[in-house]
C-alpha cells in the first residue's frame, strides 16, 4: 500500500499554502546574482528587522541550551501593557498562521462550518479544512467583503466568521461603526475572528477591545512579521476573552515559540522609532506606487497594509517576466484572481525599479529599465 492509501482522505484535498519564491531560488533559476534581486512578494518590511529586536535575540542566543518560557510571560506582559488588557487575554503563537490552526482545532470539526470571503487570506480556509470542517466562501463583489451576504451565510452549523482588516490580498477594510454593527448582529454561537496583521500601517485601525469587554465572542490576531520586520522568527499573537485563551492553550503545543523569537518580539514592541520609520516609508511608498500605476494606465488598489494589487491581462506572464528582471512579486491564482498580481511596498528606490520594469514590459521593451537598475546575470 502507498502512503496515499493510508492517509486521511481529506488530507489529499487540502490546499497547500504557496509562499513567495525565495531569493536564492530565483537567482539560480534565472542566472542572477542574489544580491541584485528585489523581493516584493511576501509583504515583508523593506527596512529590515527591528534593531532592538535583533539585539535582544542576539543576547538570547547565549541561553539557547535552555527550554523556552512555555507561557511566554514576558511577551504577554509587554502586550498587556501595550493593549491595556490582562495577560491571560493573550496567546502567543508560531506566527498568526498557527493561531488560525489552533482556533479551528478547538472549535471546528466534521459537520461544522466557517464563513469567510472568497478572496480572504487563504490561511483561514486551510485551517478550517484541516479541522475537517467546511469553509463557506462568500462572494466578494468588487473584491470587497459583503457583510450582509456573510450574515446570510451563517447557519446553526457556523462556528467561526473570519474578517481581515485590511484583507490580504484585496486591501479592503471596514470602519469601526460598520464592524460594531456587524458583530452585534452575529448569533451567540459564532466566534468572530478579526485578522489585524497590517493594523500598525493604518492611522484609523478599528479597535474591537470594547466589544471584547462587553462579552462579545471576538478574537483578534496580529503578527510581528510585518511592520516589526521579524518574519523569520515566526511570532504571532491573539487577544480576546480569557476563557477563550484558556481553551486555545489546551490545543497549543508546548514550547511553540522559541526563546530567541520571544526575546526579539518583546524588545521590538519598544522599538517605536523603527515602527514609525516603517510606517512613514510605507505611506510614501503607497503614494509613489499609486502615482506610477496611474501613469501606466493600470487598475490598482492601495487601500491598506503594505501592499498593492495590480490588474494585468496576463498575470502569469507578468510574474515570470518580472522574475527574469530580478523582481519577485506574488501571482494570485490560489485566490482565483488570475488577472492580478500583488506587490509589496518597498523603499523609494525599490518602488522606482518596479515601476520602471513595468513600464518597459508594458511597452514591449524590457530594456526600458536603465542599465544600473537591471540585475547582473
Amino acid at each position: 500500500m502507498q502512503y496515499t492509501d493510508l492517509v486521511r482522505p481529506d488530507v489529499l484535498k487540502q490546499p497547500i499554502y504557496e509562499p513567495g519564491k525565495p531569493i536564492e531560488y530565483v537567482a539560480r533559476e534565472y542566472g542572477l546574482e542574489a544580491a541584485s534581486i528585489l523581493k516584493l512578494a511576501s509583504n515583508e518590511n523593506p527596512l529590515g528587522p527591528s534593531p532592538m529586536g535583533i539585539e535582544a535575540a542576539t543576547k538570547a542566543l547565549r541561553e539557547a541550551h535552555l527550554y523556552p518560557d512555555g507561557g511566554c510571560w514576558k511577551l504577554r506582559e509587554a502586550l498587556s501593557t501595550k493593549f491595556d488588557l490582562a495577560t491571560d487575554q493573550f496567546i502567543i503563537t508560531n506566527g498568526s498562521n498557527e493561531f488560525m490552526t489552533l482556533l479551528c482545532q478547538a472549535f471546528c470539526g466534521p459537520g461544522d462550518e466557517a464563513v469567510m470571503g472568497a478572496q480572504s487570506f487563504i490561511a483561514f480556509k486551510i485551517g478550517v479544512l484541516l479541522a475537517g470542517a467546511k469553509p463557506v466562501e462568500v462572494a466578494m463583489p468588487d473584491m470587497r467583503h459583503d457583510l450582509e451576504a456573510m450574515l446570510a451565510a451563517i447557519t446553526d452549523k457556523t462556528k467561526l466568521v473570519y474578517l481581515p482588516c485590511p484583507n490580504n490580498p484585496t486591501g479592503d477594510c471596514h470602519t469601526q461603526a460598520v464592524l460594531e454593527d456587524f458583530i452585534d448582529r452575529l448569533p451567540d454561537h459564532v466566534i468572530f475572528c478579526f485578522d489585524e496583521a497590517y493594523a500598525e500601517y493604518s492611522d484609523d485601525a478599528p479597535d474591537l477591545r470594547p466589544l471584547i469587554a462587553r462579552g462579545k465572542k471576538v478574537v483578534c490576531c496580529r503578527t510581528f512579521s510585518k511592520i516589526y520586520g521579524l518574519a523569520a522568527f515566526r511570532v504571532g499573537y491573539a487577544y480576546g476573552h480569557a476563557e477563550l485563551m484558556s481553551l486555545l492553550n489546551r490545543v497549543r503545543a508546548p514550547f511553540n515559540v522559541n526563546s530567541i523569537a520571544q526575546a526579539a518580539a518583546t524588545a521590538a514592541l519598544r522599538d517605536h522609532d523603527h515602527v514609525a520609520r516603517a510606517k512613514q516609508v510605507n505611506d510614501a511608498g503607497l503614494k509613489q506606487l499609486a502615482e506610477g500605476f496611474r501613469e501606466l494606465g493600470l487598475e490598482y488598489r492601495t487601500e491598506g497594509g503594505n501592499f498593492a494589487l495590480i490588474k494585468v491581462e496576463n498575470a502569469g506572464q507578468m510574474f515570470e517576466t518580472l522574475q527574469q528582471e530580478g523582481i519577485i512579486v506574488r501571482p494570485l491564482k490560489p485566490y482565483l484572481l488570475t488577472k492580478h498580481i500583488r506587490v509589496t511596498v518597498g523603499t523609494e528606490t525599490q518602488n522606482a525599479r518596479l515601476l520602471s520594469c513595468l513600464r518597459g514590459i508594458l511597452k514591449g521593451d524590457k530594456s526600458d529599465a536603465s542599465s544600473d537598475e537591471r540585475p547582473p546575470r
